[in-house]
């Protein structure tokens, strides 16, 4: 017999094949169904703080998220569309965890993908379950003991930094959120998608849940013209890095702030010995080779969609943007069980609230 500790079903596997064989061979499933309970908050953010490193880890805890929990192993976090389930990251679990929790997921629902995964847990995928593992973006990390503004390829930053200085741009970490919303209301209004917040792969501003987020404030005197929150990675109950997950910026004043914010808020944590900080997405990005594991349909398609889609999203304003800080771009990853799945795509764009 087979148990988790997910809150809806347990499988209860019979014969002679394993868990694993059940999927693979596309065996019948025979299960029962079992009370279980689903890990309590203060639970999952044990879990969290143990094994959170992913940049998307914390973020996960937004309102409307499903969670599949094993007990005394850790959680997957997923939305659900269309009786199809998105897992968003890398699952919360010790890396020998990893594939059990995966294998689970999936039986419980094989109509599933994966977004926003890296790209060990990608090939795992591929391996054990036979998912295309298809490159997504790119994420940029920075080594905060090896960082400085030094060199020709940081001038921007510099400029940025200089310019905020002659305008008297101050910027204060603070825990309060006073003139945030109201930023924000208006910085919507100005992005392509407009009259609502993009949710599930971006973190958004409201969570129930913001234990040790660092919030970083611009300020001409008293006009509020910026701010990042960001939240921290965890590894052995220990903070190792913090990623910008919000940012808002008046549009009377666009010019350098989230360079400036950044620059600050980078030597405050490398002051505190923090180790990185992750820069998150960079949607479409993808190098020139590709992985065996991968749909070359696709591929193709994200590579056209970031040549040509900056009309929808800025694409390359993001990478552009986050290359500044020079840190280093590491792959990232859509898992999906078929070489074109078009419905699969669609959905996680409605779970996202694209459209």
């Amino acid at each position: 017999m087979y148990l988790s500790n997910h809150s809806s079903t347990t499988y209860d596997y019979t014969g002679e094949t394993t868990p694993f064989e059940v999927l693979t061979k596309q065996s019948p499933r025979v299960y029962r169904s079992e009370a279980r309970t689903e890990f309590t908050l203060s639970e999952r953010v044990r879990y969290l703080r143990r094994y959170g490193n992913h940049c998307m880890s914390y973020s996960a805890l937004q309102p409307g998220m499903h969670f599949f929990d094993i007990a005394g192993k850790g959680y997957i976090a997923y939305m659900e569309k269309w009786g199809c389930r998105f897992a968003l990251a890398d699952p919360v679990c010790e890396e020998k965890d990893c594939e059990e929790l995966i294998g689970n997921f999936i039986r419980e629902n094989p109509n599933c993908g994966f977004a926003q995964v890296s790209e060990p847990v990608a090939k795992l995928i591929n391996d054990k379950f036979g998912f295309y593992g298809t490159q997504f973006g790119v994420e940029s990390v920075v080594d905060l003991k090896s960082w400085d503004l030094k060199g020709k390829k940081k001038q921007v930053l510099r400029t940025s930094l200089n310019h905020a200085q002659k305008r008297g741009i101050v910027v204060i970490e603070k825990d309060d959120d006073e003139g945030a919303r109201e930023l924000s209301e208006k910085w919507l209004k100005t992005r392509k998608v407009k009259r609502r917040e993009i949710l599930f792969l971006i973190r958004p501003m409201s969570m129930d849940y913001n234990v040790g987020t660092r919030k970083f404030f611009a300020y001409q005197g008293d006009d509020l013209i910026g701010f990042i929150f960001f939240d921290p990675l965890f590894e052995n109950d220990r903070v190792v890095g913090y990623v910008p997950n919000i940012s808002r910026f008046s549009q009377a004043f666009r010019q350098g702030i989230f360079y400036t914010i950044m620059a600050h808020a980078m030597e405050v944590f490398k002051s505190e010995g923090v180790r990185e900080v992750r820069l998150g997405l960079s949607p479409l990005v993808t190098g020139e080779g590709d992985r065996g594991h991968e749909s070359p349909i696709v591929k193709k398609i994200i590579r056209f969609l970031y040549e040509y889609g900056n009309k929808i999203y800025n694409f390359k304003g993001i990478y552009f943007t986050k290359s500044r800080f020079r840190g280093s771009d590491y792959p990232t990853y859509c898992c999906h069980k078929s070489i074109m799945p078009a419905k699969k795509f669609l959905t996680m764009f409605k779970i996202a609230n694209v459209f």
